[in-house]
């Protein structure tokens, strides 16, 4: 796993390469899937959900379409400090690999499909995904009560 350092002069080292690096070098590790972990030169505190949430924002900032619209943002939002919390953030995790999974997994079939029609294909695998969706959702936050609001 690397190691980036921190430096009060808000620059980041990487110790692994010997080398100052950028905020998009550090974007270029995640989406690389290389392991890494940022800490504070001082301290030696962890830093890199701080680093990650300003690449975050930087993306958003920058993107035509927003991955966090402000809808999203504002339930994230409700959740923190409720009983919620914690079942939200493995909620997110695990809709997320099931959502990587999900087109893993349609990216091969679409490779390995030849006398299917693609619309065919595709509709059955979206009947499949919505049914499973539902049934990971159920299961992580109960059925949805329509009557509150």
């Amino acid at each position: 796993m690397r190691t980036l350092k921190k430096y009060p002069n808000r620059r980041l080292y990487d110790t692994s390469q010997s080398c100052y690096v950028t905020i998009d070098n550090v974007r270029d590790l995640v989406l690389a899937h290389e392991r890494f972990r940022v800490v504070d030169s001082k301290s030696g505190d962890d830093l890199t959900r701080s680093i990650l949430l300003q690449i975050i924002m930087e993306q958003e900032n920058d993107a035509g379409e927003h991955v966090l619209t402000n809808e999203v943002l504002a339930h994230l939002i409700r959740f923190y400090g409720s009983g919620m919390q914690t079942n939200m953030a493995h909620f997110l995790e695990q809709s997320i690999s099931f959502f990587l999974n999900q087109q893993e997994t349609m990216q091969e079939q679409v490779r390995t499909v030849m006398s299917a029609t693609p619309i065919g294909m595709l509709q059955k695998m979206t009947e499949e995904n919505m049914k499973m969706w539902e049934s990971m959702s159920k299961s992580m936050l109960g059925p949805k009560d329509s009557t509150k609001d």
